[in-house]
């Protein structure tokens, strides 16, 4: 998941977004996701799902495995 911390800061700061912002709405502890950024640390699966859903894009794309950021119903 190489892709997953770059992806997380720039979803995060397209929405200007500080960290506390973002994981006061996620309900992710603070200390958590700032190791998901800096890649420090892999969310669980459930945790993805609530980011991907949280910043609208597939976990495909949230994960680098996709360039496609919508989700396909």
């Amino acid at each position: 998941m190489t892709k997953l911390p770059e992806r997380l800061l720039a979803l995060r700061q397209e929405r200007n977004l500080s960290q506390k912002s973002a994981v006061a709405e996620m309900g992710i502890a603070h200390n958590t996701y700032v190791r998901y950024e800096r890649g420090e640390r892999e969310p669980t699966a459930s945790v993805l799902v609530q980011i991907a859903d949280f910043y609208g894009v597939s976990l495909d794309y949230l994960v680098g495995r996709s360039e496609q950021r919508e989700v396909i119903s």
